[in-house]
Protein backbone atom coordinates (compact mmCIF):
# COMPACT_ATOMS: atom_id res chain seq x y z
CA UNK A 1 0.00 0.00 0.00
CA UNK A 2 2.88 2.21 0.89
CA UNK A 3 3.81 2.09 -3.03
CA UNK A 4 0.46 2.21 -4.28
CA UNK A 5 0.49 5.85 -2.42
CA UNK A 6 4.19 6.81 -3.31
CA UNK A 7 3.35 6.24 -7.05
CA UNK A 8 0.30 6.81 -7.71
CA UNK A 9 -0.82 10.48 -8.71
CA UNK A 10 -3.90 12.16 -7.39
CA UNK A 11 -6.46 12.88 -10.02
CA UNK A 12 -9.00 14.30 -7.70
CA UNK A 13 -10.42 18.11 -8.30
CA UNK A 14 -8.62 20.64 -8.03
CA UNK A 15 -8.57 21.80 -4.47
CA UNK A 16 -9.29 18.39 -3.09
CA UNK A 17 -6.38 17.22 -0.57
CA UNK A 18 -5.22 13.14 -1.40
CA UNK A 19 -7.15 10.77 0.85
CA UNK A 20 -4.38 9.23 2.29
CA UNK A 21 -3.91 12.49 4.39
CA UNK A 22 -6.29 11.05 6.35
CA UNK A 23 -5.35 9.16 9.48
CA UNK A 24 -5.93 5.91 9.25
CA UNK A 25 -7.08 5.95 5.08
CA UNK A 26 -4.37 3.57 4.62
CA UNK A 27 -4.79 1.10 7.41
CA UNK A 28 -8.04 0.79 5.93
CA UNK A 29 -7.32 0.42 2.23
CA UNK A 30 -5.46 -2.47 3.41
CA UNK A 31 -8.51 -4.17 5.34
CA UNK A 32 -10.61 -3.39 2.17
CA UNK A 33 -8.39 -4.66 -0.46
CA UNK A 34 -8.11 -7.71 1.81
CA UNK A 35 -12.12 -8.24 2.18
CA UNK A 36 -12.50 -7.47 -1.43
CA UNK A 37 -9.85 -9.81 -2.62
CA UNK A 38 -10.67 -12.85 -0.49
CA UNK A 39 -14.29 -12.45 -1.11
CA UNK A 40 -15.58 -11.41 2.63
CA UNK A 41 -18.62 -10.47 3.90
CA UNK A 42 -18.92 -6.51 4.67
CA UNK A 43 -21.43 -4.60 5.99
CA UNK A 44 -21.91 -0.94 6.06
CA UNK A 45 -23.76 0.20 8.52
CA UNK A 46 -24.92 3.20 8.02
CA UNK A 47 -27.46 6.76 9.53
CA UNK A 48 -31.01 7.06 8.53
CA UNK A 49 -30.72 10.17 7.63
CA UNK A 50 -29.76 11.56 4.14
CA UNK A 51 -26.05 12.07 4.57
CA UNK A 52 -25.92 8.38 5.94
CA UNK A 53 -28.43 6.89 3.20
CA UNK A 54 -26.25 8.73 0.66
CA UNK A 55 -22.91 7.60 1.99
CA UNK A 56 -23.99 3.98 2.44
CA UNK A 57 -25.28 4.05 -1.60
CA UNK A 58 -21.63 5.05 -2.34
CA UNK A 59 -19.93 2.63 -0.37
CA UNK A 60 -22.67 0.14 -2.06
CA UNK A 61 -22.34 0.86 -5.67
CA UNK A 62 -18.10 1.13 -5.50
CA UNK A 63 -17.84 -2.57 -3.60
CA UNK A 64 -20.57 -4.00 -6.06
CA UNK A 65 -18.40 -2.49 -8.69
CA UNK A 66 -15.29 -3.94 -7.68
CA UNK A 67 -17.37 -7.87 -6.52
CA UNK A 68 -17.15 -7.55 -3.42
CA UNK A 69 -19.64 -9.48 -1.25
CA UNK A 70 -21.04 -7.13 0.62
CA UNK A 71 -24.59 -5.79 2.23
CA UNK A 72 -25.84 -2.82 4.42
CA UNK A 73 -27.57 -2.06 7.09
CA UNK A 74 -29.33 0.79 8.98
CA UNK A 75 -30.52 1.08 12.70
CA UNK A 76 -33.97 0.50 13.67
CA UNK A 77 -33.74 3.59 16.36
CA UNK A 78 -33.18 7.11 15.09
CA UNK A 79 -32.09 8.05 18.62
CA UNK A 80 -29.04 6.10 18.21
CA UNK A 81 -28.55 6.22 14.61
CA UNK A 82 -25.13 8.04 15.39
CA UNK A 83 -24.09 4.91 17.55
CA UNK A 84 -23.36 1.06 16.86
CA UNK A 85 -26.31 -0.52 18.45
CA UNK A 86 -25.64 -3.31 20.60
CA UNK A 87 -28.80 -4.96 19.40
CA UNK A 88 -28.25 -4.67 15.74
CA UNK A 89 -24.05 -6.19 16.17
CA UNK A 90 -25.72 -9.41 18.25
CA UNK A 91 -28.67 -10.13 16.40
CA UNK A 92 -28.67 -9.22 12.81
CA UNK A 93 -24.78 -8.21 11.88
CA UNK A 94 -23.09 -11.19 13.47
CA UNK A 95 -25.89 -13.37 11.96
CA UNK A 96 -25.00 -11.99 8.05
CA UNK A 97 -21.33 -13.92 8.80
CA UNK A 98 -19.75 -10.36 8.99
CA UNK A 99 -16.02 -10.16 8.75
CA UNK A 100 -15.83 -6.47 8.02
CA UNK A 101 -18.28 -3.83 9.06
CA UNK A 102 -17.43 -0.60 7.79
CA UNK A 103 -19.80 2.58 9.31
CA UNK A 104 -20.18 5.82 7.86
CA UNK A 105 -20.91 9.12 9.21
CA UNK A 106 -21.49 7.07 13.10
CA UNK A 107 -19.49 4.90 15.16
CA UNK A 108 -17.06 7.86 16.54
CA UNK A 109 -18.13 7.30 20.11
CA UNK A 110 -19.08 3.52 20.46
CA UNK A 111 -16.15 2.58 22.20
CA UNK A 112 -17.82 -0.67 24.10
CA UNK A 113 -19.87 -2.10 20.73
CA UNK A 114 -16.51 -2.11 18.96
CA UNK A 115 -15.24 -4.16 21.55
CA UNK A 116 -18.17 -6.78 21.24
CA UNK A 117 -17.55 -6.52 17.53
CA UNK A 118 -13.90 -7.34 18.13
CA UNK A 119 -15.13 -10.20 20.80
CA UNK A 120 -16.81 -11.90 18.26
CA UNK A 121 -14.59 -11.43 14.85
CA UNK A 122 -15.70 -8.34 13.36
CA UNK A 123 -13.06 -6.01 12.23
CA UNK A 124 -14.25 -2.41 11.93
CA UNK A 125 -13.77 0.33 10.21
CA UNK A 126 -15.14 3.65 11.13
CA UNK A 127 -15.63 6.70 9.27
CA UNK A 128 -17.40 9.27 11.12
CA UNK A 129 -16.87 13.15 10.99
CA UNK A 130 -18.70 13.63 14.86
CA UNK A 131 -16.42 14.75 17.44
CA UNK A 132 -15.11 12.14 19.75
CA UNK A 133 -16.78 12.63 22.99
CA UNK A 134 -13.92 10.15 24.80
CA UNK A 135 -10.95 7.73 23.85
CA UNK A 136 -11.35 6.69 20.17
CA UNK A 137 -12.47 3.00 19.49
CA UNK A 138 -9.72 0.34 19.23
CA UNK A 139 -10.05 -0.06 15.75
CA UNK A 140 -9.32 1.55 12.30
CA UNK A 141 -10.43 4.89 12.55
CA UNK A 142 -10.95 7.11 9.28
CA UNK A 143 -12.63 11.11 11.04
CA UNK A 144 -10.40 14.01 10.43
CA UNK A 145 -11.39 15.82 13.71
CA UNK A 146 -9.69 12.86 15.40
CA UNK A 147 -6.57 13.66 17.66
CA UNK A 148 -3.09 14.05 15.49
CA UNK A 149 -4.89 13.83 12.28
CA UNK A 150 -3.27 16.44 9.75
CA UNK A 151 -5.64 16.12 7.30
CA UNK A 152 -6.34 19.77 5.98
CA UNK A 153 -10.02 20.24 5.81
CA UNK A 154 -11.45 19.06 9.14
CA UNK A 155 -15.06 19.85 7.61
CA UNK A 156 -16.82 16.89 5.50
CA UNK A 157 -19.90 15.44 5.99
CA UNK A 158 -20.34 11.54 6.56
CA UNK A 159 -20.48 11.52 2.48
CA UNK A 160 -17.59 13.41 1.94
CA UNK A 161 -15.24 11.21 4.27
CA UNK A 162 -16.78 8.03 2.49
CA UNK A 163 -16.05 9.90 -0.93
CA UNK A 164 -12.24 10.55 -0.01
CA UNK A 165 -12.26 6.66 1.28
CA UNK A 166 -13.62 5.45 -2.38
CA UNK A 167 -11.12 8.06 -3.80
CA UNK A 168 -8.55 5.54 -2.03
CA UNK A 169 -10.03 2.53 -3.04
CA UNK A 170 -10.26 3.76 -6.98
CA UNK A 171 -6.84 4.76 -6.98
CA UNK A 172 -5.88 1.21 -5.38
CA UNK A 173 -7.56 -0.53 -7.97
CA UNK A 174 -7.27 2.14 -10.92
CA UNK A 175 -10.96 3.11 -11.16
CA UNK A 176 -11.89 5.39 -13.78
CA UNK A 177 -14.37 8.56 -13.54
CA UNK A 178 -15.23 7.99 -9.13
CA UNK A 179 -16.09 12.04 -9.52
CA UNK A 180 -19.32 10.18 -11.16
CA UNK A 181 -20.89 9.69 -7.75
CA UNK A 182 -20.09 13.60 -6.61
CA UNK A 183 -23.75 13.67 -7.11
CA UNK A 184 -24.81 11.89 -4.11
CA UNK A 185 -22.01 13.41 -2.19
CA UNK A 186 -23.68 16.58 -3.19
CA UNK A 187 -27.22 15.38 -1.76
CA UNK A 188 -25.31 14.03 1.80
CA UNK A 189 -23.43 16.95 2.08
CA UNK A 190 -26.03 20.18 1.39
CA UNK A 191 -28.45 17.59 3.56
CA UNK A 192 -25.64 18.18 6.75
CA UNK A 193 -25.12 20.53 9.68
CA UNK A 194 -21.17 21.05 7.55
CA UNK A 195 -20.07 24.51 6.14
CA UNK A 196 -20.14 24.65 2.49
CA UNK A 197 -16.67 25.72 2.18
CA UNK A 198 -13.69 24.68 0.72
CA UNK A 199 -14.03 21.33 -0.22
CA UNK A 200 -17.41 20.50 0.51
CA UNK A 201 -18.13 23.56 -1.75
CA UNK A 202 -16.18 21.80 -4.66
CA UNK A 203 -17.61 18.77 -3.93
CA UNK A 204 -21.26 20.26 -3.71
CA UNK A 205 -20.52 22.40 -6.89
CA UNK A 206 -19.09 19.27 -8.92
CA UNK A 207 -22.26 17.42 -7.91
CA UNK A 208 -24.38 19.57 -9.29
CA UNK A 209 -23.01 20.08 -12.55
CA UNK A 210 -23.02 16.08 -12.65
CA UNK A 211 -26.92 15.88 -12.22
CA UNK A 212 -27.21 16.86 -15.58
CA UNK A 213 -25.59 13.52 -16.77
CA UNK A 214 -26.21 11.51 -13.93
CA UNK A 215 -26.18 7.88 -14.52
CA UNK A 216 -28.04 6.85 -10.91
CA UNK A 217 -31.51 5.64 -12.03
CA UNK A 218 -32.86 7.43 -8.93
CA UNK A 219 -31.10 10.55 -8.48
CA UNK A 220 -32.52 10.83 -12.58
CA UNK A 221 -36.15 9.34 -10.85
CA UNK A 222 -36.06 12.12 -8.57
CA UNK A 223 -34.99 14.46 -11.64
CA UNK A 224 -38.07 13.27 -13.69
CA UNK A 225 -41.03 13.24 -10.57
CA UNK A 226 -39.94 16.58 -9.23
CA UNK A 227 -40.21 18.08 -12.68
CA UNK A 228 -36.97 20.10 -12.94
CA UNK A 229 -35.80 21.72 -15.63
CA UNK A 230 -33.09 23.86 -14.70
CA UNK A 231 -30.28 22.02 -12.37
CA UNK A 232 -29.26 24.44 -10.04
CA UNK A 233 -28.72 24.70 -6.36
CA UNK A 234 -32.13 25.23 -5.49
CA UNK A 235 -32.91 22.01 -7.70
CA UNK A 236 -30.65 19.90 -5.52
CA UNK A 237 -31.96 21.06 -2.14
CA UNK A 238 -35.37 20.08 -3.42
CA UNK A 239 -33.97 16.45 -4.30
CA UNK A 240 -32.44 16.33 -1.24
CA UNK A 241 -35.14 17.03 0.78
CA UNK A 242 -37.36 14.55 -1.31
CA UNK A 243 -35.76 11.68 0.38
CA UNK A 244 -35.39 13.26 4.04
CA UNK A 245 -36.94 10.59 6.16
CA UNK A 246 -40.57 11.36 7.26
CA UNK A 247 -42.67 11.53 10.47
CA UNK A 248 -41.72 8.76 12.92
CA UNK A 249 -39.46 6.25 13.52
CA UNK A 250 -40.79 3.42 12.14
CA UNK A 251 -41.49 5.27 8.84
CA UNK A 252 -38.39 7.11 8.95
CA UNK A 253 -36.21 3.49 9.08
CA UNK A 254 -38.20 2.11 6.14
CA UNK A 255 -37.55 5.02 3.98
CA UNK A 256 -34.05 5.18 4.53
CA UNK A 257 -33.84 1.89 3.36
CA UNK A 258 -36.10 2.07 0.64
CA UNK A 259 -33.76 5.76 -0.24
CA UNK A 260 -30.87 3.13 -0.28
CA UNK A 261 -32.07 1.03 -2.98
CA UNK A 262 -32.91 3.93 -4.64
CA UNK A 263 -29.51 5.00 -5.12
CA UNK A 264 -28.30 1.66 -6.03
CA UNK A 265 -30.68 0.10 -8.08
CA UNK A 266 -29.88 -1.00 -11.57
CA UNK A 267 -33.80 -1.16 -12.75
CA UNK A 268 -35.30 2.29 -13.69
CA UNK A 269 -38.65 1.47 -13.35
CA UNK A 270 -38.35 0.55 -9.92
CA UNK A 271 -36.34 4.29 -9.07
CA UNK A 272 -39.54 5.80 -10.54
CA UNK A 273 -41.79 3.21 -8.28
CA UNK A 274 -39.44 4.58 -5.09
CA UNK A 275 -39.22 8.27 -6.43
CA UNK A 276 -42.72 8.38 -6.00
CA UNK A 277 -43.41 7.07 -2.99
CA UNK A 278 -40.87 8.90 -1.53
CA UNK A 279 -42.29 12.26 -3.04
CA UNK A 280 -46.10 10.86 -2.10
CA UNK A 281 -44.48 10.56 1.75
CA UNK A 282 -42.86 13.73 1.69
CA UNK A 283 -46.09 15.34 0.43
CA UNK A 284 -48.20 13.48 3.21
CA UNK A 285 -45.86 14.57 6.09
CA UNK A 286 -46.16 18.43 4.51
CA UNK A 287 -49.94 17.82 5.29
CA UNK A 288 -49.96 16.26 8.26
CA UNK A 289 -47.82 19.43 9.83
CA UNK A 290 -49.96 21.93 8.41
CA UNK A 291 -53.09 20.48 9.98
CA UNK A 292 -51.01 20.19 13.25
CA UNK A 293 -50.40 23.73 13.65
Amino acid sequence: MEKVVENTRYNGLPGLHIPFKLKGMSEAINRVVKAINNREKIVVYGCCDVDGITSTSLLILVLKYLNADVEYFIPDHVQDSHNLSFDAVKNHIKFLGTQLLITVGCGINSVEQVELCKQIGIDVIITDYHECREKVPDCIVVNPRQDSCKYPFKDLSGAGIVYKLCEAISMYYEMKCINKYLDLVMLGTISSDVPIVGENKIMVEEGICHLFSTNNYGIKALIKINKAVDINEATAYKLAFTVIPTINAVGRMDNAKIAVELFTTTDSDRAEQIAKYLNMEVRNKQIADFFRY
